[in-house]
């Protein structure tokens, strides 16, 4: 997918590539390779795209599905009032599994993944004083 000046891109594993932020997580010793993310625009979707990539582990294992490497592109935009005008991604997974593994992987994924449900579901947020 081609990003916009707010996408990010995330890998790990075999297709972990480019430059960026080297991020620890438990399913790679190499981490994950996160990009760019120097807004908050770009953190919002960086949030999205870590949450999918370790899910993507996760539930790889859980469901018996072998991940060597993912790839989570995630990108949205935003209205003249900076509200989001929503968050779309896309995974690219390095796997032997037979197709209808994966998408039962990607279907679990996007059920699960936290970021992307909280933010389904919306939430307020307010400042401390």
């Amino acid at each position: 997918m081609e990003l916009s000046p707010f996408g990010v891109r995330a890998s790990a594993g075999t297709l972990r590539s480019g430059e960026g932020v080297t991020l620890e997580h438990p399913w790679t010793q190499a981490g994950v390779l996160a990009a760019p993310a120097s807004n908050g625009a770009q953190v919002l979707h960086l949030a999205v795209a870590l949450c999918v990539l370790n899910d993507t582990f996760r539930e790889g294992q859980r469901l018996g599905v072998a991940v060597h490497g993912v790839v989570v592109e995630a990108d949205g935009g935003f209205d003249d009032d900076w509200r989001s005008t929503g968050v779309t991604y896309e995974v690219a997974l390095d796997s032997p599994a037979p197709a209808a593994d994966v998408a039962r992987l990607s279907a679990a994924v996007d059920d699960v993944a936290e970021i992307p449900r909280a933010l389904r579901a919306g939430a307020p947020v307010r400042r401390h004083d």
